[in-house]
């Protein structure tokens, strides 16, 4: 499963964002894809996918589809990207925040 992180850069959450991926490649030793929204390949992402609200974390399977989806702030907590923890029902591993199986 492919993690890609839609973001502003210069933006309020753009060193947020980029914290928490730093965090997230040292607690889980994966790296997270981060794509900045004012590149065509970020922009294009959000379009195709729908994406509204940012920063928008996206979970997609080894073909480029879609498997889930989180938008805003808060970011999810990083036990909500594990494999293990996407099996089980978006509202269950990420209450309260907006996420959405695809």
């Amino acid at each position: 499963m492919k993690l890609v992180v839609l973001y502003h850069p210069k933006s309020d959450h753009g060193g947020i964002v980029e914290d928490y991926a730093q965090d997230y490649l040292r607690s889980r030793n994966k790296k997270l894809e981060l794509v900045s929204l004012e590149t065509r390949d970020g922009a294009a992402t959000a379009t195709l996918y729908d994406v509204t609200q940012y920063p928008a974390i996206l979970a997609m399977a080894g073909d480029g589809s879609l498997q889930y989806m989180w938008q805003g702030m808060p970011l999810p907590q990083m036990s909500a990207l594990d494999p293990s923890s996407l099996e089980i029902q978006p509202a269950q591993a990420n209450a309260g925040l907006a996420a959405a199986k695809v």
